[in-house]
């Protein structure tokens, strides 16, 4: 179990540190070593097709994007660690509805360098139902080593 000021420091850095983050209105749900879950409320702003309407992509790989960010945050025991994403493959499998969108992400394997996670980006109560799915790849920086 990840110490509470573990929790409330990745938990205010993402909600309120990160101004695209901010201007979504991404919130941290959990945090526990390894996995970590977002959401993104929804609002009318981030609809990317007007048609079905749908939620835009970006809105959907951003919010995954994070999430897999926060989950290799979850393993750090210095707080000078730090981490950014090298690579980032999204499918989408569904339209996002004008619904409010969660993730989850889920580490894989974290190394000296490198971290991969698990994503997929659901609807409340409709996790057997992703809109998108992907592996995030970060860079790890250890604060020991700069």
């Amino acid at each position: 179990m990840l110490d509470p000021s573990v929790i409330e420091f990745v938990k205010t850095f993402m909600e309120t540190q990160i101004p695209f983050n901010r201007y979504l209105g991404m919130r941290l749900l959990e945090l526990e070593e390894g996995e970590a879950s977002l959401e993104i409320p929804f609002r009318p702003e981030l609809i990317g097709d007007p048609f079905r309407p749908a939620l835009h992509g970006g809105v959907i790989s951003a919010l995954l994007d994070t999430c897999g960010g926060a989950a290799v945050f979850s393993t750090f025991t210095d707080v000078g660690d730090r981490t950014s994403t090298v690579d980032l493959r999204v499918d989408y499998l569904r339209p996002g509805r004008q619904e409010d969108l969660r993730a989850r992400g889920r580490l894989i394997r974290i190394g000296n360098r490198v971290a991969v996670v698990s994503l997929t980006a659901f609807h409340p109560g409709a996790e057997d139902a992703p809109v998108a799915t992907g592996i995030g790849v970060y860079n790890v920086r250890r604060a020991a080593d700069t």
